[in-house]
């Protein structure tokens, strides 16, 4: 098993009812071995599509519209942010951010690489 620090911000603070504080929660969770963001997404049963922005380790993992971690495979102690769609991430700092293999390759994949001022979701994204 491993353990994950888990944060959650804004209105994700809902799905961590017992450790909901004003505008975040913060939530040890263990689960198995190889265990990926998509695992702890449903073991915390939230959509992916309502997550916004989503931080491993400080490293930028996710974003609106662009969430190539769903496979990030988790280890113990690993600290996991997410933050709802609502939650802004000012532009001017998204340059020079530090990514996680996963987003770092699916933003180079992309012709605006990622900097735009408003995102879109893929509704197909679950």
């Amino acid at each position: 098993m491993i353990t994950l620090d888990v944060w959650l911000y804004g209105e994700l603070a809902n799905y961590a009812k017992d450790h909901k504080e004003p505008g975040y929660a913060n939530v040890k969770i263990s689960l198995p071995e190889n265990s990926t963001i998509q695992t702890l997404l449903g073991q915390l049963k939230i959509p992916s599509k309502e997550r916004g922005i989503t931080f491993i380790n400080g490293n930028l993992s996710a974003m609106p519209g662009v969430q190539p971690d769903l496979d990030h495979i988790l280890h113990d102690g690993d600290r996991v942010a997410f933050f709802h769609l609502r939650s802004m991430w000012p532009f001017q700092y998204r340059s020079g951010i530090a990514m996680t293999n996963e987003m770092s390759s699916s933003l180079s994949e992309r012709e605006d690489s990622g900097l735009q001022h408003t995102y879109k979701t893929d509704e197909k994204e679950e």
